[in-house]
């Protein structure tokens, strides 16, 4: 069948599909009024720190070992913002479309919460979520809003552990480590099946192989490729169709068309 735009492609691939993978990126959040960097904040992009660091450097495991106190301050700037937004019309819309089709997933490289929130079960949080807090010395875990606040409070950084005076530090992958390996093991055990009819990728640049690494499957086994993005990316040269717009509005003119 040939579509009139690539809408109208979308429409009908989204609507016939038993099973979507939708990888979604900073740019689905820009939508809730976060800013577009790397899914943690464009507050930095294309400048230093206070103190003159970049901010991979400042949010990094080795800046969190040796001066936690650096990487606090950022990974703090970094939960107000997420606490003070909350999940939009894009997010909502990919809920909806998994309560239809059971067999939808999200693989997301964004922390701040609000697939969780909107209601996506089906969801691979590879980059961790902000909101979970651990100690990194005893077992003692918890959430931003018990023991920080949800960021609000004014304390001294870095923050403690209540039981043994640890350091605390949010379940998220700072820069230089490991992904978790439960969500890895997800991530394969999708991979190794690929059981879905359409690929949509939203908000995302791509810049991590975990995230290229469906999409260049999903084009070798011909699976349909969505892109959703006001501009560009790596993966545009994958995709099948461009929906060169807003995350929310394009999810939502790509759902809505009954």
């Amino acid at each position: 069948m040939t579509h009139s735009t690539p809408l109208a492609a979308a429409q009908d691939l989204i609507k016939s599909a038993n099973s979507i993978l939708f990888i979604t990126g900073a740019g689905l959040s820009a939508d809730s009024g976060l800013p577009t960097y790397r899914g943690v904040g464009g507050l930095y992009e294309g400048q230093r720190t206070d103190e003159g660091y970049a901010i991979e450097t400042a949010l990094s495991a080795s800046m969190f070992k040796h001066r936690p106190e650096i990487t606090w301050k950022y990974l703090w700037q970094i939960g107000s913002a997420c606490y003070q937004a909350r999940f939009n019309q894009g997010h909502a819309i990919i809920a909806d479309i998994e309560k239809n089709k059971p067999n939808t997933w999200v693989l997301t490289q964004n922390i701040d919460g609000f697939h969780h929130q909107a209601g996506s079960k089906n969801l691979i949080e590879i980059h961790g979520r902000g909101e979970r807090l651990y100690c990194v010395a005893c077992d003692f875990e918890s959430t931003a809003e018990q023991l920080l606040a949800n960021y609000q409070q004014t304390i001294s950084l870095p923050p403690h552990c209540p039981q043994c005076g640890g350091l605390i530090r949010p379940d998220v992958v700072l820069f230089e480590e490991m992904l978790p390996e439960k969500a890895l093991s997800q991530l394969y055990q999708l991979l190794d099946t690929m059981p879905f009819d359409v690929v949509v990728v939203v908000g995302t640049s791509a810049q991590f192989p975990h995230i290229q690494q469906p999409v260049v499957l999903a084009k070798q086994l011909a699976i349909p490729i969505i892109e959703i993005n006001p501009s560009e990316t790596e993966l545009s040269v994958l995709a099948s169709y461009h929906l060169r717009g807003g995350a929310a509005e394009m999810l939502n003119a790509s759902w809505a068309n009954e």
